[in-house]
C-alpha cells in the first residue's frame, strides 16, 4: 500500500541535492518539463521516455449511458484523454 507520497517541492529539494544545482534551477527545468509534455500531447504527440514512462493523447467516442440514481438514459459527449505507461525501468525498479 502506498502511505509515502512525494510532491513537487519534495521533488525538486531532493533532485537539487543529487545534482547539486539550485533548487530555483531544479523547479524551472521540471516546469518547463511538464509545459512540454502538456503542450505536445495536447497537440497529438506521443512523448517517450524509453524505458521510463510515455505520455500520448486517447480519443473516447460518443457513447450512452445512464445516470445512477434516475436511470434516465443520458448521451456521453466524445472525449480527449491522456494515457501514461510506464517503461521497463521504472517497473523494474518497483519489483
Amino acid at each position: 500500500m502506498a502511505d509515502k507520497s512525494l510532491n513537487k517541492s519534495e521533488l525538486v529539494a531532493e533532485v537539487a541535492k543529487k545534482t547539486g544545482a539550485s533548487q530555483t534551477a531544479v523547479a524551472a527545468v521540471v516546469d518547463a518539463f511538464f509545459a512540454v509534455v502538456s503542450e505536445s500531447v495536447a497537440a497529438g504527440v506521443k512523448v517517450t521516455i524509453p524505458g521510463w514512462v510515455s505520455f500520448e493523447q486517447t480519443a473516447r467516442a460518443a457513447r450512452t449511458g445512464r445516470n445512477p440514481q434516475t436511470g434516465a438514459t443520458i448521451e456521453i459527449p466524445a472525449s480527449k484523454s491522456v494515457k501514461v505507461s510506464a517503461g521497463s525501468k521504472l517497473k523494474a525498479a518497483v519489483k
